[in-house]
């Protein structure tokens, strides 16, 4: 009890203090639950996808790339917005892409990250290939995979 202080003041901090660590312990036991165990990405290199608008049409989805698009170089990604939800896209090799639903299967947070050739979901770390496989979790299942096709500088994506 430091002078001068009355002991109704002492026991008020004393148990905010309390409080406060039991509630840092109760939220690192939640976000060690809900985070990805043995996470191959570190956050620091983590980044947020670069957002591209998508063109619907006849039950695909078009995009031009071009020098200027965040997806020219092999092993870049996008997060394709369209007016039916969003798809990420990887430029995987030299004229292949992939495109995967853009929904986290966890709990359908679109999934904003990309690291070390990795999505990222913002709401529990999942993680995924850019084949749309789960590194890990808590998404219990890959993402699903859509069928492209690239020619002429236009990549089209099945819907």
């Amino acid at each position: 009890m430091k002078e001068g202080q009355t002991r109704r003041e002492f026991c008020t901090h004393a148990c905010q203090a309390v409080s406060l660590t039991a509630f840092a312990g109760a939220l690192g036991a939640i976000l060690q639950g809900c985070g990805a165990s043995g996470n191959p990405v570190s956050p620091g290199s983590v980044q947020a996808l670069p957002l591209i608008n998508g063109t619907v049409a006849n039950g695909s989805v078009a995009l031009t790339i071009d020098s200027a698009s965040p997806l020219a170089a092999v092993g870049s990604a996008a997060l394709v917005q369209t007016a039916s939800g969003f798809l990420l896209v990887a430029h995987t090799a030299q004229d292949t892409f992939v495109a995967l639903n853009g929904m986290c299967t966890h709990q359908a947070c679109t999934i904003t990250g990309f690291g070390s050739g990795t999505y990222v979901c913002p709401c529990h770390g999942s993680q995924f290939s850019t084949s749309g496989q789960v590194i890990s979790g808590p998404a219990p299942t890959s993402l699903r995979q859509h069928q492209t096709q690239f020619a002429n500088n236009v990549l089209t994506i099945a819907a």
